[in-house]
């Protein structure tokens, strides 16, 4: 199917079936099959690389996102799948299964197999490639033939609360299947790049245009108009990664300080997350809405937890804050010291003491014109839609190789 350049237009996305219509200028000259991507995040939770990444593809051609199976509470059910459009037509494939199943994963994973087998006949996904998010997925796919298999392994999921135990192992065998491995940052890709011959890294990226809005005037959303300044704010998801020792500290040393934390909590209990006056917690946020929010912030921060499961994440929201024009301080990710710490445009803290002190000196740094300039000089060499063409590069480089040639016809 051939891509095209299409208009450029702003991206709009939401947790809901939102439209977007994101900018990737790509050569008339490039191809690709139906991508079916395999997924463990539901694509109406929250907006990231998943939705960045794959929006654009479908801009070009046929995309099917597969989330986990729905179980019901009924045995009766028969296995059949749902189907969600979205964003430039791209579906959003949910097979949903018996509750008898649950307790089965052998037979779910066969029913499941089944039925995206049945509904890719219907459809005519004859020639296609696959794109993983997790490794649990191999139980309902190894048996198709994608043309082109891409491990875009974003996070080290095995790290992760509630991780399935075998996850390691079906990563392996990913690992084995995989034509391209893509890693979500640089430290991640320092560890996978043992693992599979053909690793590359591509860190977390930045629609600037989507955030740069934050650096104008723009209407205070009603739950955060009352909120007195200064204003601390962190927005992402609530769980086990985020240091909530670190913000309750902060709340009690700092009470003059509004401490804003917007994202869904999962994973955790919410009873124990600091209940302080000065710190709220707003609940997860349209994507569209975000820039409004952090335009009312005085200091934006990324509070992550020292833990197994922050060793290999690339902050998303590191660019996203600083395109909004936000001073960020950080715990030292070690994604987020290089290069952003290193660059001095991120403040880097270990400590409740130090990372007060940081944000102290935050609350002046818009004021200062030589950090505004590089942060936006930094930015500038960062967008979705050039990582987006660097992976199609890859993609496209790698499918042309699989593919015979037939020799030339002699007279």
């Amino acid at each position: 199917m051939p891509l095209t350049t299409p208009a450029e237009s702003e991206v709009r996305a939401s947790h809901s079936a939102a439209t977007t219509t994101p900018t990737a200028a790509v050569s008339a000259f490039y191809s690709l099959p139906d991508l079916v991507c395999f997924a463990h995040l539901h694509w109406d939770f929250v907006w990231q690389r998943p939705q960045h990444l794959l929006s654009r593809f479908a801009q070009h051609g046929r995309v099917f996102y597969v989330e986990e199976a729905f179980y019901h509470a009924d045995d009766l059910i028969e296995p059949h799948m749902e189907v969600k459009e979205r964003q430039q037509g791209l579906k959003v494939l949910v097979v949903h299964l018996p509750h008898k199943l649950r307790a089965d994963e052998a037979a779910a994973d066969q029913a499941q197999f089944e039925v995206l087998s049945r509904y890719f006949d219907e459809q005519g996904v004859d020639k296609y490639l696959f794109w993983y998010y997790t490794p649990m997925a191999l139980g309902k796919s190894r048996f198709f033939k994608p043309l082109l298999t891409v491990y875009d392994c974003m996070d080290e999921l095995a790290a992760f609360k509630f991780a399935p135990p075998e996850l390691r192992e079906r990563e392996q065998e990913l690992f084995e299947k995989a034509d391209l491995v893509f890693t979500g940052g640089h430290t991640l890709y320092e560890a996978k790049r043992q693992q599979h011959r053909d690793a590359h890294p591509f860190p977390s990226s930045i629609d600037k245009a989507h955030f740069g809005q934050a650096r104008q005037a723009m209407p205070e959303p009603a739950d955060q108009a009352g909120i007195a300044h200064p204003r601390v704010g962190f927005f992402g998801v609530v769980d086990e990664r985020l240091d909530i020792e670190l913000l309750g500290q902060l709340a009690d040393a700092h009470p003059e300080w509004q401490f804003v934390i917007i994202g869904p909590v999962v994973k955790i209990d919410p009873a124990t997350l600091p209940r302080q006056a000065n710190v709220h917690y707003l609940g997860g946020k349209d994507y569209q809405e975000l820039p409004a929010y952090l335009q009312g912030w005085d200091v934006a921060t990324l509070l992550f937890a020292d833990n197994e499961s922050t060793k290999f994440i690339s902050p998303t929201k590191t660019p996203e804050y600083l395109a909004a024009g936000r001073p960020v301080v950080s715990t030292p990710i070690r994604d987020v010291v290089r290069p952003y710490g290193e660059l001095n445009l991120v403040q880097i803290a270990d400590n409740a003491a130090d990372f007060g002190q940081a944000i102290e000196k935050a609350l002046t740094q818009t004021q200062d014109a030589d950090w505004r300039q590089r942060t936006d000089d930094y930015l500038a060499t960062i967008s979705w839609d050039q990582t987006w063409q660097q992976m199609l590069d890859l993609m496209q480089d790698r499918l042309y190789a699989k593919v015979p040639v037939a020799p030339l016809a002699t007279t």
